[in-house]
C-alpha cells in the first residue's frame, strides 16, 4: 500500500490536525451533510472511525515512494498504475481480498502515542509492516490490532535488497515460531515475487516482543483476545505469568498454552 522512508510519525499515519474538504474524509463529511466550516479537525473526530480510516496516512507532508513526485496521502493502485488516495486504493484491494503491507524506514511510528495510528492501518487492510526499526509504544499497538511488525535485519533495506514495493509478498514460518514461543529463533523468511515471476528472498525479524503480545497477535489483536476470554467465561483477561498462559484457541476454541 506505501513504501515510506525514515522517521515517519504517528501524525503521518493519522494526522490530528485540520480536514480538508478535497480528501477523502472531507468528502465524506461532506456527503453526509457536514459543511466544511463544521469540519473540526480528526482529533476531535476520533470516535468516528469512518472519519478516521479515511485520514490515516492523510498528512501533507507525507511522502509515498510507490507515488514519486507526490505528497499527501496517495498511492499507486498496482493493478492499474493508477495514482489515487491511499484510502481508495485500499478500498479496492480489499474489495479483491488482497492483504496489504506498508514498507518503511527507520523509527516507524515516531512521536506521540497514538492509537489511531494503529487502528487506521488495520482498517485499511494493512496485514504486516516490514520496518527498518520501530518506535516502542508503536510497535506494541500494532500487535495489538493485529498487524504484524517485522524488521529488516541489520544494514539491510528496501533499497539494498532491490525492492519496489509493486512485489507480491509471502511471509512464511510465522506460524511455527509462534507456536513454540520463538524457541527456534525469531525470523521469518519473506519472499517477494516480481512482475516477471523472480523473486527475492530475504529474512526479517518478528518484533513481537512479549508472551503476552503473542496471544493478542495468534487471536488477531487484544480486542478479539479479551472478548474470547469473557464469552469463555473469564471475568477479566488472563495475563500471561512466566512466559505462559492458557486460552481458547482462534481457530478451533480448544484450549492451547
Amino acid at each position: 500500500l506505501a513504501w515510506l522512508g525514515d522517521s515517519v510519525t504517528t501524525d503521518h499515519i493519522s494526522p490530528a490536525g485540520s480536514i480538508k474538504q478535497n480528501g477523502p474524509a472531507g468528502k465524506y463529511l461532506v456527503e453526509h451533510g457536514v459543511k466544511p466550516h463544521e469540519f473540526n479537525s480528526y482529533g476531535s473526530r476520533r470516535g468516528n472511525h469512518e472519519v478516521m480510516v479515511r485520514g490515516t496516512f492523510a498528512n501533507v507532508r507525507l511522502r509515498n515512494k510507490l507515488a514519486p513526485g507526490t505528497e499527501g496521502g496517495v498511492t499507486r493502485y498496482l493493478p492499474t498504475n493508477e495514482v489515487m488516495s491511499i484510502f481508495d486504493a485500499s478500498m479496492k484491494y480489499q474489495a479483491s481480498g488482497v492483504p496489504l503491507i506498508i514498507l518503511a524506514g527507520k523509527e516507524y511510528g515516531s512521536g506521540s502515542s497514538r492509537d489511531w495510528a494503529a487502528k487506521g492501518p488495520k482498517l485499511l487492510g494493512v496485514h504486516a509492516v516490514i520496518a527498518q526499526s520501530y518506535e516502542r509504544i508503536h510497535r506494541s499497538n500494532l500487535v495489538g490490532m493485529g498487524i504484524l511488525p517485522l524488521q529488516f535485519l541489520s544494514e539491510e533495506d528496501p533499497e539494498t535488497l532491490g525492492l519496489t514495493g509493486e512485489e507480491m509478498y509471502e511471509i512464511t514460518g510465522l506460524r511455527e515460531l509462534l507456536d513454540s514461543k520463538f524457541a527456534s529463533g525469531r525470523h521469518v523468511s519473506v519472499h517477494a515475487q516480481r512482475g516477471d515471476g523472480t523473486v527475492k528472498q530475504f529474512e526479517a525479524t518478528v518484533r513481537i516482543d512479549t508472551p503476552q503480545e503473542i496471544l493478542y497477535y495468534q487471536h488477531g489483536g487484544i480486542l478479539q483476545f479479551v472478548l474470547r476470554q469473557l464469552l469463555a467465561g473469564w471475568e477479566k483477561p488472563k495475563v500471561v505469568s512466566r512466559g505462559m498462559s492458557t486460552v481458547a484457541d482462534p481457530s478451533t476454541g480448544s484450549s492451547i498454552t
